[in-house]
């Protein structure tokens, strides 16, 4: 048997798919049971009220945890997803750095234009373009 080229991303819900079939068994029951005793019964009796309790009691959770499940798994899949592209991402990059020329350009990083760029930079002085001892601005100690 062959494996996948990606792993299989992790579907929550082997739990919550359990609990929610077994809402609708009791859904079911109590919906059966409160049929039954209206089909058969002639007034309404503490019988009736419970079973009508449990039958919107066991639905209203059935509904409840199946979309749970169901957000639960939407979301195991985005995130899944997610992960997929962060890792393509980084091995595109990863690939292209490696296949880049040693000789080639840098793009520089678009700023917007000041008054006089250049009048600005010969004015700052980095502590790499002076020697040893200088202080800015030309003098020595």
């Amino acid at each position: 048997m062959a494996e996948p080229d990606r792993p299989v991303p992790h579907r929550p819900g082997a739990v919550s798919l359990f609990f929610v079939a077994k809402a609708g068994v009791f859904a079911l029951g109590f919906w059966s049971w409160l049929l039954v005793l209206v089909l058969t019964g002639d007034g309404a009796t503490g019988a009736h009220v419970l079973a009508a309790a449990g039958a919107v009691t066991t639905t209203l959770v059935g509904v409840l945890l199946g979309v749970r499940l169901a957000l639960q798994r939407s979301a195991a899949a985005r995130h899944a997803e997610l992960k997929r592209l962060l890792v393509d991402i980084s091995w595109n990059a990863f690939a292209a750095a490696g296949n880049a020329e040693p000789s080639g350009t840098v793009v520089p990083f678009p700023t917007s234009p000041g008054e006089d760029e250049r009048g600005a930079r010969e004015r700052v002085s980095s502590v790499f373009d002076r020697g040893t001892g200088e202080r800015p601005g030309g003098r020595r100690r």
